[in-house]
């Protein structure tokens, strides 16, 4: 559900503020619409960033379950104030709520550190195939309820995502057991516990700084390409928002059908990490093919990459979490998380500026740094290789 939210606006946002009408939310200060947008985008990243920082530690000391019913109740009020925000047409309003949305919707810290909980009852590489593909389902039915609820009034799409929340707030108390909670004799206040437990503070280990740096070029590229492409849709393709919808809803159903059906039952064969670097590869070869800006190839080739990319999310943290199991997995899938939040934010703000000028020079550059990405996996791949001979 916390990934309905997120995917809410893919296909809402680029036509309303690049074709919809000029008024006080599209040109709010009279700034331009492409920026707006880009900063609209950035907020509810900027968001989950501080929230994943953070609730991933919480949970191993308070308890998975009762930090993820905290962060859930407050998402809803969250979608409401969101809602309310479009039917305004008050933009410092949408921007706040989008941004406080965002702090609760870190929670996917938290869902991967349930998933690593359940480890040996469950291989890792099936629980986290298992919990992207209710990812990627939020991702299918996120888009779709926006491109199809917009006609009733933008405000429509937030208002049920908010309602759809509630079932997943009650399955939660009734059938999650609050695992971790491992502070109980922690006597730091809540203050303290967070300035000393963040994720970042991981990154003091020297063995954990290379591959964060890795995966932060790749997810850097990576959200470009999912925060944008609806732009590069209606510029080049010339789609509406049921188009995006369609296009997006394509994507995420190969993305479901690999990580639900396929990649749990063969992921444990092949080594995570070269994997990943596999995947990586052919989403370099896939962004690539939207630089001459060709609207019906570049659909189809948008909806084919959620193939590979199911397969990078779900190899991923299973390499994380196997390579540095001694740290905590809430903390450690809470660097994840944050690892792609900020990665989110950073394209967010550097596209908004790129596309100024045109949206190709952007692709360009999301193509680019998942190739460095992928390059250095190679080279993660070889230092591992000769250790475990040394």
């Amino acid at each position: 559900m916390s990934t309905v939210g997120v995917a809410l606006p893919y296909p809402i946002l680029a036509p309303l503020f690049i074709d919809g009408p000029v008024n006080g939310f599209t040109h709010w200060a009279g700034l331009s619409p492409k920026l707006l947008l880009g900063v609209a985008i950035a907020l509810n990243p900027l968001g989950i960033l501080i929230g994943a920082l953070f609730l991933g530690s919480f949970s191993d000391r308070y308890g998975r379950r009762r930090i993820m019913l905290f962060t859930l109740s407050s998402a809803v009020v969250c979608y409401l104030l969101t809602a309310l925000a479009m039917h305004w047409q008050n933009y410092p309003l949408f921007a706040l709520a989008r941004f406080a949305t965002g702090l609760f919707e870190g929670n996917a810290a938290i869902a991967r550190a349930i998933a690593a909980d359940l480890h040996p009852e469950v291989d890792k590489t099936r629980s986290f195939s298992m919990l992207n593909a209710a990812f990627y389902i939020g991702w299918l039915l996120g888009p779709l309820l926006g491109g199809f609820l917009v006609p009733f009034g933008a405000w429509v799409p937030f208002a049920c995502a908010a309602a759809m929340t509630l079932p997943a707030l009650f399955l939660l108390a009734w059938l999650v057991p609050n695992t971790g909670a491992n502070g109980a004799h922690d006597t730091r206040g809540v203050l303290d516990f967070a300035r000393e437990q963040h994720a970042f503070r991981l990154l003091a280990h020297r063995e954990i700084r290379p591959v964060f740096w890795t995966h932060l070029a790749y997810t850097f590229g990576l959200n470009g390409f999912y925060e944008f492409y609806p732009l590069w849709l209606v510029e080049y393709a010339r789609a509406d928002s049921r188009s995006i919808a369609w296009v997006t809803a394509g994507m995420c159903a190969l993305m479901s059908l690999m990580s639900a059906l396929i990649w749990p039952r063969i992921g444990s064969r092949f080594a995570p990490l070269a994997a990943a670097r596999f995947c990586a590869w052919i989403v370099v070869a896939g962004i690539a093919t939207l630089i001459p800006g060709w609207g019906p190839l570049g659909s189809w080739t948008i909806m084919i990459l959620g193939l590979p990319l199911a397969v990078y999310g779900a190899a991923m943290p299973v390499y994380w979490s196997h390579r540095f199991d001694g740290f905590g997995q809430g903390a450690l899938m809470g660097l994840l998380s944050t690892t792609f939040c900020l990665a989110n934010v950073s394209v967010a703000l550097a596209g908004s500026a790129l596309i100024q000028y045109d949206t190709r020079l952007l692709i360009c550059v999301c193509a680019a740094t998942c190739a460095l990405a992928a390059w250095r996996m190679g080279s993660l791949m070889r230092s591992q290789t000769q250790l475990a001979g040394a």
